[in-house]
């Protein structure tokens, strides 16, 4: 009984801790411009595979991503510095002009082909799982090592439940969002767009400013 109530415990808390990093409803209005004028099969199909790469980043940065940073000779706040500036920059460029509505409709299916090669970059990440995603959970997975290998196995999987419902989430959220705004009228659709990309922007500079703070302490020390 106490294994199970520390295991929900670590389940919940994982879950706390990743989705306000993750924020999947936030993040889904910041990427509403890469499948607003997509058809809902195909919102659906990129929504699920984005849900996939997501939980392929957080399951292997579970599992060795300590390890990698340590092979690469990187730190977490040199991570936290290039993935912001990586976000910064898809704002910005989301800031400029969009191309308008009949241009997009007449090219649906190059947008379609296009959209697919963003799915992992910059979509996935640096975007829905970056830096501060990986941040957390190597800091999670270090916070719950346990004192024998299946002790931290089993607090590895309570973490991994944690990310399977972020997952689904985020699918959820990335193929809904873009039924919502498409009640709106073109005018209340480029202020959202336009409002999601200064977010984009802030969030990025947001990473990258902590990750720089952390490096300058580093070196302090």
């Amino acid at each position: 009984m106490e294994i199970m109530n520390s295991y929900i415990n670590i389940v919940l808390a994982s879950f706390i801790t990743l989705f306000p990093v993750v924020n999947p409803i936030g993040t889904a209005f910041i990427l509403n411009p890469f499948f607003n004028d997509l058809s809902k099969s195909e919102q659906r199909s990129m929504a699920k595979k984005v849900a996939i790469y997501a939980f392929s980043i957080c399951l292997v940065t579970i599992l060795i991503g300590q390890y990698i940073l340590e092979v690469f000779g990187l730190s977490i706040p040199v991570v936290q510095v290039a993935g912001g500036i990586l976000i910064c920059k898809i704002g910005w460029e989301f800031m400029g002009d969009a191309p308008q509505s009949s241009q997009l409709d007449l090219h649906h299916t190059n947008s379609f082909d296009s959209i697919q090669s963003k799915l992992f970059y910059p979509i996935t990440f640096p975007t829905t799982t970056g830096a501060g995603t990986i941040a957390v959970l190597l800091a999670l997975t270090a916070h719950n090592k346990g004192t024998t290998f299946v002790h931290t196995l089993i607090n590895m999987s309570a973490i991994l439940v944690a990310v399977i419902v972020i997952s689904i989430l985020i699918y959820i959220f990335y193929s809904n969002t873009s039924r919502l705004i498409n009640y709106w009228g073109e005018t209340e659709r480029n202020i959202v767009n336009k409002l999601s990309a200064f977010l984009v922007f802030c969030v990025g500079l947001e990473i990258a400013a902590t990750g720089l703070f952390n490096l300058i302490k580093t070196f302090n020390h």
